[in-house]
């Protein structure tokens, strides 16, 4: 409780600078770029029409819908993939600003997952288009989609917390984690149904933290669906399980990150 009081403590005093690390990270890149944040609504929409194309017509996938379905996943995993990655390189990148004046390191981390998650915010808006270009109707059970939302991005956090404590002794996860993502998004029902998949290789699937995200905002965003007890069970489980993990290994190593930097 204490470790959780320290973090709660020191989040309070400097919620001020982790605004402005966010706010600088969208301006950054955005600056001096014609459509500014257009392109975090039109570069969603692009992939989703590109893998649409080459999966729904080349592989004949017999999914309803198949625009919707395809970008609701691709979001998700997009967020993921940005929000850690940016994530497990924020204390490396931040070594001169952490040597010489005291900040929470895990400020870092958490702007980054924060930057990542209104990138996020501009994508739905993405998924709306598409949901009216497709003539699908959401109902109201689709805000419980915002749960998954919540979901995911504790699950980033924890994650991003675990990473970004190794890439400080061991840079060589900056590369091998580029090759782990490329990797867990072919894993991940994204641009294919489940039921696709041998039965000898399920248990892939359903190892997957990702699936189970990306399940409950398609239940209750797409198909209108209420999320049951087991499935909010599991993605709480998941996420606040990374959370922990990451927040104790984080506070176990980050006096050492000076020395390392």
């Amino acid at each position: 409780m204490n470790l959780f009081a320290s973090y709660l403590k020191n989040f309070l005093k400097f919620k001020g600078l982790l605004i402005q690390l966010v706010s600088r990270d969208i301006k950054v890149k955005y600056k001096r770029s014609i459509l500014g944040l257009f392109w975090s609504l039109l570069s969603p929409l692009l992939l989703m029409i590109v893998l649409s194309l080459v999966f729904s017509e080349l592989f004949k996938f017999d999914i309803e819908n198949y625009a919707a379905y395809l970008i609701c996943g691709q979001i998700l995993f997009t967020f993921f993939s940005e929000a850690t990655s940016l994530a497990m390189t924020s204390i490396v990148t931040s070594g001169q600003l952490v040597k010489k004046v005291y900040i929470p390191k895990y400020i870092f981390p958490l702007s980054k997952v924060m930057y990542s998650f209104v990138n996020l915010g501009f994508s739905l808006i993405a998924l709306v288009l598409v949901f009216i270009f497709s003539d699908i109707h959401m109902k109201i059970n689709a805000l419980f989609g915002i749960f998954s939302l919540i979901y995911l991005f504790i699950f980033c956090l924890g994650l991003g917390l675990i990473l970004s404590s190794l890439s400080v002794f061991f840079r060589d996860i900056m590369h091998l984690y580029s090759v782990l993502i490329t990797a867990w998004m072919y894993i991940t029902p994204i641009f294919y149904p489940i039921d696709i998949i041998p039965q000898k290789y399920i248990l892939i699937i359903y190892s997957n933290p990702l699936f189970y995200f990306i399940t409950y905002f398609r239940e209750t965003v797409l198909y209108g669906n209420l999320p049951n007890l087991e499935l909010n069970s599991i993605c709480l489980s998941i996420s606040f399980t990374a959370f922990i993990i990451g927040l104790f290994i984080f506070y176990k190593q980050q006096d050492k990150f000076v020395l390392h930097i």
